[in-house]
């Protein structure tokens, strides 16, 4: 699978998703907030480090829609019917995948932006000793993409493969 960052003005950017797997998805707008990793990326990034399976990508890559749309009008209908006639229930362990995925992104963001002098202290929710081993994994993959993102000028991509 492959995902497409596109830049937007400011910290906004585009988000589409090419899979092998499930009907073709319609992009979609990130949430945005962070001048150099958008938080989508960080938690492909978080997900794919930690092996995460059925967090947000793996689910995906899975054949899930997740939070997107099929791009197709006729199946995009028919997933509207389908989540509004049954609410799917995740599968056993997606709960606490999609848990420790936010839970990575929330002490790995703060751990990159410490290490490369965008904030002198990290916050008060994440204590050194606590740190698990696999967040210099995934801070060595936020650098890896970071500055090249913040270099990226407005409509410009950045492709992650899953």
């Amino acid at each position: 699978m492959h995902v497409v960052f596109t830049k937007g003005p400011g910290t906004s950017y585009d988000i589409a998703v090419h899979r092998e797997t499930g009907a073709a998805l319609a992009p979609r707008n990130g949430p945005g907030g962070h001048p150099y990793l958008p938080h989508d990326l960080v938690h492909l990034l978080v997900e794919a480090e930690a092996g995460i399976g059925l967090g947000v990508y793996g689910r995906l890559a899975a054949g899930d829609n997740g939070l997107f749309w099929p791009a197709d009008p006729a199946e995009r209908a028919k997933a509207n019917r389908r989540r509004r006639t049954k609410r799917p229930q995740p599968a056993p362990g997606a709960k606490a995948d999609m848990a420790r995925s936010e839970e990575l992104a929330g002490i790995a963001v703060p751990v990159w932006e410490v290490r490369n002098g965008h904030t002198r202290e990290l916050p008060a929710y994440v204590t050194a000793g606590e740190i698990p081993p696999v967040i210099d994994r995934i801070v060595a993959r936020l650098e890896e993409y970071a500055h090249r993102w913040h270099a990226l000028p407005v409509g410009g991509s950045l492709t992650v493969t899953w």
